[in-house]
């Protein structure tokens, strides 16, 4: 896996405190297989990978690629724009897990680089957005990592 190095300079950096769930559920980034994706949130840029020899987009957790067969993956920048392909409101409460008390957005986003993201919003958010509306991708904050999640209310169509 080949990794450039995140930009020092975040063109997006909105980072909000969770609203959604516990510090204890963070995932630990050192030595994660999305590392690379904490690492340029953290910088408040939105990376996913490609395949090393044939540049195919690829799933976070694709292995082998689709399109060569190849097993080296390069992270790098994507516009932090999509269209919502399916969306749901989760109604669960769970003490010392989920911190909201209301039901929240789960939201599949198509990315312009042709990515597929399951993410949640920034803050919390009373409605789903509807099927094809344009979202763009900012930035909440679990315990020491930070994660995508989309910015519903900034300019959705």
């Amino acid at each position: 896996m080949s990794i450039s190095n995140p930009p020092a300079n975040p063109t997006t950096a909105h980072c909000a405190a969770d609203w959604l769930l516990a510090e204890s559920l963070a995932p630990h980034v050192q030595g994660d297989p999305l590392q690379p994706l904490y690492d340029f949130a953290a910088r408040g840029v939105l990376a996913m990978p490609f395949c090393a020899h044939c540049d195919l987009a690829l799933e976070l957790e694709q292995q082998r690629c689709d399109g060569c067969g190849a097993l080296e993956m390069l992270w790098r920048q994507v516009e932090p724009v999509g269209e919502v392909h399916a969306a749901t409101m989760m109604h669960r409460r769970e003490r010392g897990l989920v911190v909201a008390e209301q039901p929240y957005p789960i939201v599949d986003v198509e990315l312009v680089s042709s990515h597929r993201i399951v993410v949640t919003t920034v803050t919390p958010c009373p409605a789903a957005p509807p099927i094809g509306a344009r979202v763009f991708l900012g930035f909440r904050r679990l315990g020491a990592a930070t994660i995508p999640a989309i910015e519903y209310s900034k300019g959705s169509s």
